[in-house]
């Protein structure tokens, strides 16, 4: 995937404030149930028992290991509502990442980063996943993970264009442009049954925060 993207790739049908599209809660989840399993699963291999977790976009629910202890869980997202529905989060954050793609904690906050089902949104995505490098601990992993839903009005105009392993690819660009991530993997763990696909598709990219000490 090359970074010589078109200057119109971050453009979007819908470029109305994201705050008025946000603005009403949607107590809904954007995919289904073995869909969900596989980011929660993803979630309890890569996030430390205790440790301390970023989940970034979120909303009313996050996805987490129900059997799973952790220090904090703090979430950023759109809709003040739904994040002050979901029982995972410790404390939460209102903003519009595409407006300020700077996140507000300090250095080396976090054990982990999830990011479900909402990186097609971003417009500034290098910006944002440099910010998260900068506020996970060395070492600690972000996990993207996407299907192929979306809301279409709002999806950056070069994830229509692109099929699923074009948006690995694209992923994986983003956290190399972002600079401060290493071991940087593409992974697929749609639901199977019998080798088939039985529902929706489920990719991941996950990268660790480099070291600064040692950039």
């Amino acid at each position: 995937m090359s970074s010589d993207l078109p200057a119109d790739a971050f453009r979007r049908m819908d470029e109305t404030p994201d705050e008025a599209f946000y603005a009403q809660p949607r107590f809904v989840t954007h995919i289904d149930d073995g869909a969900i399993a596989a980011v929660t699963e993803l979630y309890r291999e890569y996030f430390p028992a205790g440790g301390d977790l970023l989940d970034l976009m979120s909303s009313w629910v996050s996805h987490l290991p129900p059997e799973v202890e952790y220090g904090r869980v703090e979430g950023l997202g759109m809709n003040r509502r739904e994040l002050a529905a979901n029982p995972r989060l410790s404390g939460f954050a209102v903003q519009n990442l595409n407006e300020d793609a700077r996140l507000p904690y300090p250095d080396a906050s976090f054990d982990g980063c999830g990011l479900c089902v909402s990186v097609d949104y971003l417009t500034r995505p290098a910006e944002v996943l440099r910010e998260v490098g900068r506020v996970l601990r060395p070492g600690a992993p972000v996990v993207i993970t996407f299907s192929n839903r979306c809301f279409p009005t709002k999806a950056v105009r070069v994830w229509h264009a692109l099929d699923d392993a074009g948006h690995l690819a694209l992923v994986a660009e983003f956290l190399r442009q972002a600079g401060n991530f290493t071991d940087i993997r593409t992974l697929d763990r749609s639901p199977r049954r019998a080798g088939r696909l039985s529902g929706d598709p489920l990719y991941a990219v996950v990268g660790r925060a480099a070291d600064p000490r040692r950039a």
